[in-house]
């Protein structure tokens, strides 16, 4: 924990007692296309007694709504919309503590947020909120994870297949600038999982590598990264505790186990977490699993007195905020209702309660419990003054508004998409290359399909676009899910007639679908193995799941990219074209197949 922000804390909790004072609703500012004038506090106030001074305006009931972030999706809602009302009363009269940008879904895809209408929102939120919302946003690859027309940052795992530490350095000051430009000041991020299991659905390229001391590396890059420009303060938040990389169920779709002994846990799945908390991570976000090496119960770690106490604040020594994982997973919300889920979690040692699925029964539940003697009023108090402190430590009492006219100036930033397409460029692992099909030698008679798992996404087409300007000759087709067994059969027979065949998958275990399978659905896989059977060579491309040669051990060769955004389609069109050599290391082991640390060189 930084220094200033942990002197905030500490002072914070020494601060009187409580005091049940309303909080009095400000009236929203008119609309104006620059952001408003700030409310700037007295300089003569110090940030303890700002802290103070909040805590003591608030009801009990205030005090527990401090502590929920819930979800918006960064649209311009229209003020008559049961969203808009909804979410305006949360914040108006609830007096929730923040906000955390999500993803809207439409045909299987995400949908991203447009900066502007991002960002006049979150202005529109803060200027109805007594006090200061704290925003969030999961932008584990910059804000491009959900914000649109910002850099392509590749996956995590590309910057450790690149053994770019300085660019994951780089990733975070640059993710922290784009953050306070667009009006978030809690990034969840970076992940500290090791995914050490090819099974995994969930983490997968989301994690740097199968390696914890690699992990490790990176996690303390980038959090030095985003805490290196003071002008942009954020706070970061580790996750997922006490690590969710050893385990081959999503925690969004069920309750996960990680398995192993406590030394192991010591050795792998913790050592990032120290890494991060010795680096100064200012919070750490739970996992919605169970650990039965630490928490007999069969419980998830969000709700473990054992795991989030006993672990994390004793054995150590975290003294941050921590925040559960979004509470409407179904790891947790299959287990408890909402009232008792949020009592659980805050009993555990928890802070913050992320995305509760419904928000009013949430703060029923604990205020409940703090009148019944569940949780005492000490309790509460010290994490409702850990996020007023979080709030204080950000400047959001001087400033809480966005500049809406200086974000094109963060957001497009030509170094920030050079150093992102450099990993990308440098992250590209040959796995194999039998009949040297890569890079490609005749063009001409090269057949190159794409194969996307949605029949709406845009997966794949820089990458066509990309190969084509470099080689016109190429023949490209596109293949998605959709199509019946006539086509693909059409498809494969034509293949035939090439000199070699390319074959790119964009499948993840989030993209499949919703089946969070890391394999290909069952009509591309048969398509793949149709190829396969043809004398012609197939060369496989992953974007996305690195373990995808598993699935299809006789192809020729085959390429990992490690990342589905448009900078690492162009960095493969530019590998094939031979621009660029193959660089990048394996940073997990496909079993049976290829090492963590292979990778041909060339």
């Amino acid at each position: 924990m930084r220094r200033v922000f942990a002197a905030l804390i500490i002072s914070g909790l020494t601060l009187g007692v409580f005091a049940q004072a309303p909080v009095r609703a400000r009236k929203p500012a008119a609309s104006k296309s620059k952001a408003a004038p700030q409310k700037k506090s007295s300089s003569r106030t110090s940030p303890s007694d700002q802290v103070e001074a909040w805590m003591n305006r608030l009801t009990l009931r205030q005090q527990v709504a401090q502590l929920l972030v819930v979800k918006f999706y960064g649209e311009a809602l229209p003020a008559k919309s049961k969203e808009f009302r909804d979410l305006d009363r949360l914040v108006r009269q609830t007096g929730i503590g923040g906000l955390i940008v999500l993803n809207r879904v439409r045909n299987g895809l995400t949908v991203n947020a447009e900066p502007h209408a991002m960002a006049s929102f979150i202005n529109r939120m803060q200027r109805a909120a007594s006090i200061p919302l704290i925003v969030g946003g999961d932008f584990e690859r910059g804000a491009s994870m959900r914000v649109a027309n910002t850099v392509k940052f590749p996956h995590n795992m590309a910057y450790a297949a690149a053994k770019d530490l300085e660019g994951t350095r780089f990733l975070g000051l640059h993710t922290a600038r784009e953050a306070r430009a667009l009006g978030v000041h809690w990034v969840f991020a970076p992940t500290a999982d090791v995914n050490n299991n090819a099974d995994n659905p969930v983490i997968n390229l989301r994690s740097f590598s199968e390696n914890p001391d690699e992990v490790a590396a990176h996690v303390r890059a980038f959090i030095e990264g985003a805490h290196s420009d003071p002008a942009n303060k954020v706070l970061l938040s580790a996750k997922h505790f006490p690590g969710h990389g050893d385990t081959a169920t999503d925690s969004h779709l069920g309750l996960a186990n990680i398995p192993g002994d406590k030394a192991r846990l010591d050795a792998v799945e913790l050592k990032p977490f120290r890494a991060a908390i010795d680096a100064g991570v200012d919070s750490i976000m739970t996992a919605h699993l169970t650990v039965p090496a630490l928490e007999p119960e069969p419980i998830p770690a969000t709700v473990s007195y054992k795991i989030m106490t006993d672990l994390l604040k004793k054995e150590l020594g975290f003294k941050g905020l921590v925040t559960t994982d979004a509470m409407d997973m179904f790891g947790l919300s299959k287990q408890f209702s909402p009232d008792e889920a949020a009592v659980r979690a805050i009993e555990a040692g928890v802070d913050v309660l992320l995305v509760p699925p419904d928000p009013e029964k949430a703060i029923t539940g604990v205020v409940q419990a703090v009148q019944s003697g569940r949780i005492s009023r000490a309790r509460l108090r010290q994490s409702v003054m850990k996020v007023l402190a979080a709030k204080v430590h950000l400047g959001l009492h001087r400033h809480r508004l966005v500049n809406i006219e200086n974000i094109p100036e963060v957001i497009d930033s030509p170094e920030a998409a050079e150093k992102a397409q450099q990993t990308a460029d440098h992250a590209l692992t040959l796995v194999r290359n039998e009949k040297s099909i890569f890079p490609l030698k005749a063009p001409e008679t090269t057949c190159v399909y794409v194969l996307s798992v949605n029949q709406y996404s845009l997966l794949g087409q820089r990458f066509l676009e990309e190969l084509k300007l470099r080689m016109p000759a190429v023949k490209t087709q596109r293949l998605d899910v959709s199509l019946d067994d006539v086509a693909f059969d059409e498809a494969a027979a034509d293949a035939k007639q090439c000199s070699a065949v390319v074959v790119a998958s964009f499948a993840t275990g989030i993209s499949s679908q919703g089946s969070n399978s890391l394999a290909l659905p069952a009509n591309l896989t048969r398509f793949v193995n149709l190829l396969i059977q043809n004398p012609v060579p197939v060369g496989l491309i992953s974007f996305g799941n690195p373990y995808l040669l598993r699935n299809f051990p006789d192809v020729a060769a085959y390429i990992d990219g490690y990342s589905t955004v448009p900078t690492s389609e162009v960095a493969m069109a530019k590998a094939l074209a031979g621009e660029i050599h193959f660089r990048g290391k394996m940073v997990v082991t496909i079993p049976g197949i290829a090492d963590y640390g292979s990778g041909i060189t060339q």
